[in-house]
């Protein structure tokens, strides 16, 4: 944690519904006009999507069927977490990009599915913001999340995610009901043991669950909407948090727990905005008065 280069960490499994809250962070960023240092979680993967699908062969052969994008073996754990820390101490460090696409390996004029070279980050950013799987994660070796000044969970109710996972692969990649499947249990122990801990290290946490029955994922066709579902709203320390306020602004919202607020599907984003604005505007105020 750090007073003069602020951490801000968004952490969720694949499908979760990241990507939107980052969005939902850079209108605050775009807004409040601060500049803040962009981190993808997927460029630190350790292998590019060539090199994974022979290490997957591989794992395969030798009889190892838990591989998978969720462990450490296929992370740079202890590089993602010596640059939080050598950004808290001094605003600096190095980063590339995944580019997951066409479109986005064409100004590099590279091949999707590759890293960019690693390079230094920009100067002069007020903040560092991370968006991926691996925010919080810790092992006996690492401990990534330590170094946040704000940690965000953003997970869906499990059969949610896989509803996520099952309709998006079959979908928009073409893949059978049974490949992922096979996916989805592959990915198990790495998902029990490196991502479900990391919600219970996070400060924030953002819970989907639907109004709908989802009791057989695998049979679902088609994702709950917004106006589906809730999202229950948990935080770790609620001291300083205007309860009444926030249940004022956010229509048909309410508190299940005393440091649990629970909104409409819909007014997810109103309720970050409304969360994190003040939350954010702290951290420039105290980069400030830090020097």
């Amino acid at each position: 944690m750090s007073a003069r280069y602020p951490l801000i960490v968004i952490t969720g499994s694949s499908g979760a519904g990241t990507s939107s809250v980052t969005k939902t962070f850079q209108h605050i960023f775009r807004r409040e006009k601060i500049n803040a240092g962009i981190i993808e979680g997927d460029s630190f993967h350790r292998y590019n999507r060539a090199e994974m699908k022979i290490k997957m062969a591989e794992a395969v052969k030798s009889g190892n069927t838990e591989f998978s994008h969720f462990g450490p073996d296929a992370n740079l754990f202890r590089e993602l977490e010596s640059l939080f820390k050598q950004y808290g101490e001094t605003g600096r460090g190095k980063v590339r990009k995944y580019l997951h696409n066409d479109k986005e390996a064409a100004p590099y004029e590279q091949e999707p599915g590759t890293f960019t070279p690693w390079e230094d980050l920009p100067e002069n950013t007020d903040l560092l913001f991370y968006e991926g799987l691996h925010g919080a994660v810790k092992t006996a070796d690492v401990d990534v999340g330590h170094h946040a000044d704000l940690l965000v969970g953003v997970v869906p109710i499990i059969n949610l995610e896989w509803i996520q996972k099952l309709l998006r692969d079959k979908g928009d990649r073409g893949y059978s009901t049974e490949a992922v499947t096979d996916t989805i249990l592959r990915r198990m122990p790495d998902y029990i043991h490196y991502i479900t801990p990391q919600f219970s290290r996070t400060h924030i946490n953002f819970q989907r669950v639907p109004t709908v029955d989802t009791s057989n994922p695998f049979s679902a066709r088609y994702i709950p909407t917004p106006d589906e579902s809730f999202v229950v709203i948990r935080f770790a320390n609620p001291k300083g948090i205007d309860f009444p306020y926030l249940i004022s602004m956010i229509h048909d919202s309410f508190m299940s727990r005393p440091n649990i607020l629970v909104v409409p599907g819909g007014k997810m984003e109103l309720a970050m905005q409304l969360i994190f604005t003040p939350m954010i505007l702290q951290f420039i105020d105290r980069k400030k008065r830090a020097g």
